[in-house]
């Protein structure tokens, strides 16, 4: 999923042309020829959880496109004026419907052939009733051996997961960082 370039001006609706900038810039950006602004295009932030209930991990069957039918983390694009974890609460509730207590940050999966970077925070469930949102068909509950592996739908999820599940058996969590190209 790239993203098209830039066509006109945030500013001033004026076609923008690609060039280095003016001021010293090494990459070409989306500049405005009329009012002279520059456009930085920045990576998406995606936030979510690893909700856990027992030894259970809660995934959502996405009821949207991209992936439409799969399952995956609790996740979605980072809002303005939220933190990382405000966000990954967020998007928490907003497909899952869960109750839950946030816990400490996970995994950084950067994507750079399609600009973003995917953040998941463990998270431990209060209940095992959930309230999925539109975005979302089913929420449930899976042990490792019944991850629908093959149903995953991002493979920034997948790596999570098998991080997340390696981490468990060896009886400590870290933080991962991780490049997917």
């Amino acid at each position: 999923m790239h993203r098209p370039p830039l066509k006109h001006c945030r500013s001033c609706g004026t076609a923008v042309v690609y060039r280095l900038p003016d001021d010293g810039d090494t990459k070409q950006r989306a500049v405005c020829p009329a009012c002279h602004t520059v456009h930085y295009e920045n990576p998406l932030n995606v936030v979510g959880t690893i909700p856990v209930w027992g030894d259970k991990v809660l995934l959502c069957k996405r009821n949207i496109e991209p992936r439409f039918g799969k399952w995956t983390l609790p996740a979605g694009f980072m809002e303005l004026h939220e933190t990382v974890s405000e966000g990954a609460a967020r998007e928490t509730v907003e497909e899952a419907g869960a109750q839950f207590e946030m816990g400490e940050f996970f995994s950084l999966v950067n994507i750079p052939r399609v600009g973003q970077v995917h953040m998941f925070y463990r998270a431990q469930l209060l209940s095992d009733q959930f309230a999925p949102g539109f975005e979302t068909i089913e929420a449930r509950l899976f042990d490792e051996q019944d991850i629908p592996w093959d149903e995953i739908a991002f493979k920034t999820v997948a790596e999570t997961l098998k991080h997340f599940f390696a981490d468990r058996r060896a009886g400590h969590y870290r933080t991962h960082v991780l490049d997917i190209q």
